[in-house]
């Protein structure tokens, strides 16, 4: 076990690389790390992380999946190629990233046994890897988690992530190297960063460089349940009321700048 930033780092060896993904338009998981160092208080990957430890200390504890690029050669002789989401319950581009490199060494074998990669991140780090992303273009997209453009919100919500302006920064340089970015706003939490100034600037944003954007509500998790938690004052405020007239307005502001917007997890329902 070492300590980075913070963050208690220990390494683990897995048996696959690869799984099957539930998310809809991937066909593969990768996460190259256990847990995510970022530590946000609505983050619902810790219900979906088989490791206890990491669960129950969320943001505190991050394990390094030592021998996923082996693995991960070995798998894609054998497996279909398909598009595989980097970053699914964990953000492949947290800090520790920037010592192991397991991310890109992970999406240089992807790419060049014609796998497709769809990466979602709060980090600017991933603009160390436009080098390895303009190889081939077309087989990647970029996803930056934008909650809010308010640095101090940004710092309640999400303690140790990067703020807005550098996930902007980041988006509009991988977006100059032509390869295909989006943003995703979620989750948008009633009375926090629902408000009419945070969508438009979002939308703007993503117009900006060409985005789609994704939206998607706060989904109220057991942890989120308890009246010790950040959020627990704002989750009696989300109502189907509340949600469809913030739908509205976000579609509303997508007409407007005739920008391609879709739901996200939740799809369009409640």
């Amino acid at each position: 076990m070492i300590t980075f930033r913070g963050i208690k780092v220990y390494s683990t060896l897995v048996k696959n690389a690869l799984s099957k993904s539930g998310l809809p338009d991937l066909d593969y998981a990768l996460n190259p790390y256990i847990g995510c160092g970022h530590g946000c208080i609505y983050c619902y990957a810790r219900l979906y992380t088989r490791n206890d430890l990491v669960s129950a200390n969320w943001g505190k504890i991050v394990v390094v999946k030592s021998n996923i690029v082996n693995v991960l050669l070995r798998e894609v002789k054998r497996l279909k190629p398909g598009i595989v989401g980097v970053g699914t319950i964990t953000d492949a581009y947290q800090p520790v990233e920037a010592v192991y490199k397991l991310t890109r060494k992970s999406i240089e074998v992807l790419i060049n046994n014609e796998f497709n990669v769809s990466i979602q991140t709060k980090n600017p780090l991933v603009t160390r890897d436009i080098d390895l992303f303009t190889k081939k273009p077309g087989k990647i997209d970029i996803g930056f988690t934008i909650t809010t453009l308010n640095n101090e919100l940004s710092a309640y919500l999400e303690p140790n992530a990067p703020p807005p302006k550098a996930r902007i920064y980041a988006l509009k340089r991988i977006a100059e190297h032509g390869i295909r970015t989006w943003i995703f706003y979620g989750p948008i939490i009633p009375g926090l960063n629902d408000d009419e100034y945070t969508i438009s600037n979002i939308v703007e944003v993503a117009k900006e460089v060409e985005s789609t954007l994704y939206y998607d509500p706060l989904h109220i998790k057991s942890f989120m349940n308890k009246q010790d938690h950040p959020l627990y004052k704002y989750i009696k405020s989300k109502t189907r009321e509340w949600w469809q007239k913030t739908r509205r307005i976000i579609l509303d502001y997508c007409e407007k700048y005739r920008l391609i917007c879709k739901s996200g997890f939740a799809g369009d329902s409640y």
